[in-house]
């Protein structure tokens, strides 16, 4: 049985900044928002490699 997935949250423009090849990379803020690391290897993530 999958666990139930929670709806993304909002982005809003403290979320995320563009980077020098314009792609937005999201910000420790909006991963705490999110709830749990995705395990993308993001550059900001504030959860324990693991």
């Amino acid at each position: 049985m999958k666990p139930e997935k929670k709806p993304l949250p909002k982005i809003t423009s403290e979320d995320y900044y563009l980077n020098e090849q314009g792609l937005m990379v999201f910000t420790a803020k909006y991963h705490l928002k999110r709830g749990y690391c995705c395990g993308s290897g993001c550059r900001h993530c504030p959860y324990p490699k693991g």
